[in-house]
């Protein structure tokens, strides 16, 4: 069935020869009785249930999940959030960081636990620091103790600073040696920023969890180059997630008018903002006549209109064994989350299907819970975090 078709149900027509319906009343399947009992705010499509989980956030941005069960929330104009027990508490957490730059694309950002949370508590925010003419991406640590953040402090920098609020980047997600990625947006109007290793604007950087860039870091030691550089000539990534399966690490980005785009990560690599691009500008003027270039990392897959993804998770959980190793993405203008799958030939991926669309909400992130389900937040004033679990067929 094709995305965002609904199903129809036709009523049956009992012929003289049918026996009486007190003879033969089916059984409702546990899918009909699924349907049933979904419930005014849930949606069914395909093997996919998406159901209204909690209400009450405002311009939620990411999540994640303690090993208690809890779940943090930023807000992007209002601070850090807690859920428990599928209940938003009523306000938000004290102890984060100050100053917040919060309008537009800027304010709270990302939230990331330490890989040794369990021991240490210790959290990671992404956030905007500054003003309209002098801001800057920075991201503060603090201990998560007795339902606040303790021992606060800002543990990175971007430079250099940038005026306005468009394109912070602010994605966080750590690797297996315990080193921290960050996006870093090319600030919207510092487009050539983006080639210049001088500057973390239009970056993805490698960071240690003190702050400090690694010293087996791609550009440690060349003359010019900013050291927490860990791939360049990016415009304003919104989606970072690895695959603990392959290793591989993947981002997507937001192109200008037309070409979001989807890339796997190599460190040292250039990804060609804005020399090539697959968009043109707001204005419809040319930014680049090449869409590749020699020494380029090509996209794996672009969006032409595009979707303005947002959140990023793959799949790698056991309630959908169809989708092992697709990308979910969601997506602030299609207002659907994508599902990406590998294609035969090596070096892209296809669309599978955009998934509840109907609702007509946009979408800020995806990601994969413990329990194999996926959560996605909306994108709104009153804005929801949506769970998505399998229907039985």
């Amino acid at each position: 069935m094709p995305p965002g078709t609904q199903r129809i149900a036709l009523p049956f027509i009992c012929l003289a020869l049918c026996v009486p319906a007190a003879a033969q009343e089916p059984v409702p399947s546990a899918r009909e009785q699924a349907v049933a009992s979904a419930g005014a705010g849930a949606v069914i499509q395909g093997a996919a249930q998406l159901e209204s989980w909690v209400g009450g956030l405002q311009r939620p941005w990411s999540l994640a999940f303690t090993p208690e069960g809890d779940i943090l929330v930023t807000e992007k104009y209002r601070g850090l959030r807690l859920i428990r027990d599928g209940r938003l508490l009523p306000e938000p957490l004290a102890g984060g960081p100050p100053k917040v730059f919060a309008k537009a694309d800027s304010g709270l950002l990302e939230v990331a636990l330490d890989p040794d949370f369990a021991r240490n508590r210790r959290v990671f925010l992404s956030f905007v620091e500054g003003s309209e003419d002098a801001n800057r991406t920075a991201i503060w640590s603090a201990r998560y103790e007795d339902g606040r953040l303790q021992d606060g402090r800002v543990i990175f920098r971007v430079v250099p600073d940038k005026k306005g609020p468009g394109h912070p980047g602010g994605r966080m997600a750590f690797l297996p040696d315990a080193t921290l990625l960050l996006t870093v947006g090319d600030g919207f109007d510092y487009k050539a920023a983006a080639q210049d290793l001088g500057s973390h604007l239009g970056k993805i950087l490698r960071l240690t969890r003190e702050g400090a860039a690694p010293p087996d870091n791609p550009f440690v030691g060349r003359a010019g180059a900013l050291p927490e550089i860990w791939t360049y000539g990016h415009r304003n990534v919104q989606g970072l997630a690895r695959d603990p399966v392959s290793g591989d690490v993947w981002a997507h980005e937001h192109g200008p008018r037309g070409g979001d785009e989807i890339n796997r990560l190599r460190a040292g690599a250039n990804y060609g903002w804005p020399l090539v691009t697959h968009g043109i500008d707001y204005d419809l003027s040319i930014i680049s006549e090449r869409a590749f270039a020699p020494g380029v990392e090509r996209s794996w897959f672009f969006w032409a209109p595009s979707i303005a993804p947002s959140g990023l998770a793959v799949y790698r959980g056991k309630a959908f064994a169809d989708w092992d190793g697709k990308l979910l993405i969601g997506g602030l203008v299609s207002r659907a989350v994508s599902r990406m799958r590998p294609a035969r030939q090596p070096g892209f991926f296809i669309e599978e299907e955009r998934m509840f669309g109907l609702r007509d909400q946009r979408i800020r992130d995806v990601r994969v819970g413990p329990d194999g389900l996926v959560y996605i937040l909306t994108d709104e004033d009153d804005a929801e975090l949506l769970r998505l679990r399998p229907v039985a067929p």
